[in-house]
């Protein structure tokens, strides 16, 4: 029973390394929808952030990040991409927050909670790190501080694969 339960949870943990972005669609703050296929570039490291208005740590994490960021586009040439799971009533909150926090980032909705579903996540703050070929490499679901430097190790570890 035990050895099922290991290679189970074996198997869990390295689909995760080769899952292919799903076929989702995206809202910008503008209110435009976009693919995500689009928005990740094949020649970045990307980091999808997802988030809520109404999740302390998600918004002590992007604060936290947002005075990372400008290094780690120019050490690790990431784009981070923070992607909102708000419902329709919290929705409205998102571009004033984003604009009160002044991040950087670039901030997607995911009105119909597509992604998380596709990712089949519960918890948020979910972080992911895709590689240059658009794989997920590295996940990490809730924040503490400290947290943003193991993310920082895993984009220097992907960076240094050139």
């Amino acid at each position: 029973m035990k050895f099922l339960f290991s290679l189970i949870l074996i198997f869990a943990l390295s689909s995760t390394a080769f899952c292919q972005l799903p076929d989702v669609s995206l809202k910008t703050l503008e209110g435009k929808t976009v693919k995500l296929e689009d928005v990740v570039s094949k020649e970045k490291i990307t980091v999808l952030n997802f988030w809520a208005t109404w999740c302390n740590p998600c918004k002590k994490e992007l604060d936290t990040i947002k005075d990372l960021y400008a290094s780690w586009q120019t050490e690790y040439d990431v784009e981070f991409i923070a992607i909102s799971i708000d419902d329709t009533r919290s929705m409205r909150k998102v571009k004033p927050m984003v604009g009160e926090k002044k991040w950087k980032y670039s901030i997607y909705l995911d009105e119909k909670q597509d992604m998380l579903k596709a990712f089949n996540f519960q918890t948020i703050p979910q972080t992911f790190v895709l590689d240059k070929n658009k794989k997920v490499v590295y996940s990490h679901n809730g924040y503490i501080a400290g947290d943003e430097i193991e993310l920082e190790e895993q984009l220097r570890k992907l960076s240094a694969k050139k």
